[in-house]
């Protein structure tokens, strides 16, 4: 369900969008793994920059990914347009592609594997980056 084409050799921060949180993970393909990092603090979606812009600046990027709200027949949701969004901010803001991928029960899972409330965002971008890992499996 990938959008558009990350990089396969660079580092990529993937996002689990929310409208009060947004989880953010590093994926390195390279290395086939991804690992949760931190949960940004949003206000209708928008995340606290200042508190996200050191994070990118840290990771350096070579791409994005955006965990995207879909239903469980495949059709976008409500929240789809918003994920979509904030993955064209995120694009204007750091001239980065941004690529989506399904995550679809994502934070259900990073509960069912025992992430406590304050890691469950940043569990769930964990989850994204794995789906994501293996939607672009050759």
């Amino acid at each position: 369900m990938t959008d558009s084409t990350c990089k396969r050799d660079g580092t990529a921060l993937v996002f689990d969008f929310g409208t009060k949180h947004i989880g953010i993970a590093v994926a390195e393909p390279q290395a086939d793994l991804v690992r949760g990092l931190t949960t940004v603090p949003a206000r209708d979606g928008k995340p606290r920059w200042d508190v996200l812009d050191p994070v990118v600046k840290e990771w350096q990027p070579a791409c994005l990914v955006v965990g995207l709200p879909i239903n469980m027949d495949g059709t976008p949701s409500e929240s789809s347009a918003q994920a979509r969004l904030f993955g064209e901010r995120l694009a204007a803001r750091y001239a980065l592609t941004v690529d989506y991928a399904d995550e679809r029960l994502s934070t259900f899972e990073a509960v069912s594997r025992g992430a406590l409330a304050e890691n469950a965002h940043a569990e769930a971008a964990e989850i994204i980056g794995e789906t994501w890992l293996n939607e672009r499996a050759p």
